[in-house]
């Protein structure tokens, strides 16, 4: 094969390889599509391996945009054979819907919503879209210990930023007296009653399918036990009001289960006005009710919970709604849980909710994710029953999706060197803010003999003296012993194109997820926009101030 025509080979699947792994070939996948195409070259590897160790060297010097551009202009055949059908993703339909429905999401404030909550938000708000009927934010706050009552403002804006409309608000600390009645019924029933047991021994005996000897107690007893604890004339934990099930029930779980506790807390809301407090089943199977909800989707680790509240539905004759459980998802190295979070930010480590090393929707937001990444992966992933893993990989391919053809480029260089170039001509230069969406226009720089030029030190010092790089949509420069000096205008196949800031002057701190930073320079127009640029060979970067934005991803 002549050498031109194996090298444009070898560059067409270095191309290839590199657009299909975020701008990155390698030797091996090159070499094995190489020889898969053509086999005869098999008994030649060893020869033509340095031609292929350096058209791959070559490739990846190129940005992502401009490998793309070169696919474009010399291979357009790659991105052809790559499109590919989108696959549609569709939620199932609901058991029982009746062309309207009504359903809940139902967070407790004991901090602002995570990533987690975003897939019960949105699942929800898809199906009330679909059908047509209500959808209600339910705060469960009937745990006056576990509240932040910054949350209480704070779910709101972020189901709003999510896209989720909400059409009404119910706070469960406001309905206590609901609760109180609710219960009242039950112990006249004979299915509430109250236990003076401490709760190891009370566990101990449902484990073994033992009755508390209190189970049985005539009803005067369990009325007056609820009002006196209502009253706040019990102290904690010397009672608690159980709801009798079935003590021979296969999960021990669901024996007989304590429905309110007296807890001497002050409650954000109410301070002192209440003792007396339902544990969630005992709430959420009353409000499920009374507030006509259709159907509840939710995730599989509260199977054992619809099991508890199908009883008071059942004691009450009430129609129980539709139950959809999905699989459970494990978001790794992402900060969830709230009480690490408000350790973290009162010890100083966190400097709060919104800090981008966390998990919360409010840090995702800070980064520069849009809300139509979050619907898209949800609706995508669906409601499958099997356990899953969240992907960031597929989670910011989606959002670079989103914002990619609309977000400007600039250059950014970090730990930089700063050269004076000699033999440099006076020159204007206009580097296109896009590669390919020519809306966006571009940014001008008048050079002057003198004008100095900030380049990164790592690829700096990574050239010898008499080595020629290429300022990218400027010019070529060579490295001297004692600097850089100017070496042509034009395209020189081979040679790395690296970043530069012309009269750098405006330092700027990217701050990471993972708790690091990167400073350097970056282009005067960063005072000219907010929101997303794309810092060109490093990745989108969310401005947070003109010194100073959070990375978001490649």
């Amino acid at each position: 094969m002549d050498s031109s025509v194996l090298r444009r080979e070898i560059r067409k699947h270095a191309i290839a390889n590199a657009l299909s792994h975020g701008g990155k070939a390698s030797h091996g996948s090159v070499i094995s599509h190489l020889l898969g195409s053509h086999p005869e070259l098999r008994k030649e590897t060893g020869s033509i391996m340095p031609e292929i160790i350096s058209v791959v060297s070559e490739v990846n010097s190129l940005s992502p945009e401009e490998q793309q551009n070169v696919a474009l202009s010399e291979f357009p055949e790659i991105l052809q054979k790559e499109e590919k059908k989108p696959q549609e993703h569709h939620l199932p339909e609901l058991r029982n819907h009746g062309g309207k429905v009504v359903m809940r999401m139902a967070p407790s404030p004991s901090g602002p919503l995570h990533i987690g909550h975003s897939r019960m938000a949105i699942l929800n708000d898809e199906y009330v879209r679909r059908y047509g009927g209500e959808l209600i934010l339910r705060i469960e706050d009937t745990n006056p210990a576990n509240i932040d009552p910054f949350a209480y403002e704070q779910i709101p804006r972020d189901l709003e930023w999510l896209g989720v409309r909400v059409d009404r608000i119910v706070i469960q600390s406001d309905r206590m007296e609901i609760y109180y009645q609710e219960a009242r019924k039950l112990i006249e029933m004979g299915k509430i009653y109250a236990c003076t047991c401490k709760t190891e021994e009370f566990k101990a005996k449902l484990l073994k399918s033992i009755a508390c000897p209190h189970r049985d107690q005539d009803i005067s007893i369990n009325l007056k036990a609820f009002e006196n604890a209502t009253a706040g004339k019990t102290k904690s934990k010397e009672a608690a009001f159980v709801v009798k099930t079935d003590l021979d029930h296969p999960n021990p779980s669901v024996r007989d289960w304590i429905a309110f506790r007296v807890l001497d807390h002050p409650h954000p809301r109410h301070g002192d006005k209440y003792h007396l407090y339902p544990l969630m089943n005992f709430s959420v199977a009353v409000d499920d009710h009374l507030l006509g909800l259709t159907h509840v989707i939710r995730g599989k680790d509260h199977i054992n919970n619809t099991e508890k509240q199908k009883y008071i539905f059942r004691y009450n004759g009430w129609t129980l709604p539709e139950y959809y459980h999905y699989g459970l998802v494990n978001f790794p190295d992402v900060i969830l849980k709230t009480s690490i979070i408000k350790k973290g930010i009162q010890a100083g480590q966190f400097s709060g909710w919104d800090d981008i090393r966390l998990g919360t929707i409010m840090a995702f937001r800070k980064r520069g994710y849009r809300k139509e990444t979050f619907r898209k992966y949800w609706i995508d992933s669906g409601m499958r029953e099997i356990d899953s893993e969240f992907s960031k990989e597929i989670f910011n391919s989606i959002n670079k999706s989103f914002i990619d053809n609309t977000t400007p480029r600039l250059f950014f260089v970090r730990n930089p060197v700063v050269l004076r170039i000699d033999n440099l001509n006076a020159s204007g230069v206009d580097i296109p803010n896009h590669p390919t969406n020519r809306e966006l226009g571009h940014r001008h720089y008048d050079i002057r003999y003198d004008t100095r030029i900030a380049v990164s030190s790592d690829d700096w010092t990574s050239l010898q003296p008499g080595d020629t790089i290429r300022l990218k949509d400027f010019c070529n420069i060579r490295k001297t012993s004692d600097g850089a000096e100017f070496a042509g205008k034009e395209m020189v196949k081979g040679i790395p194109i690296i970043q530069w800031v012309p009269d750098p002057e405006i330092q700027f701190t990217v701050y990471r997820p993972d708790g690091t930073s990167d400073t350097g320079f970056v282009e005067k127009y960063i005072q000219n926009g907010s929101g997303l640029f794309q810092f060109e060979r490093y990745g989108y970067v969310n401005k947070g101030s003109d010194s100073a934005g959070y990375f978001l991803h490649r």
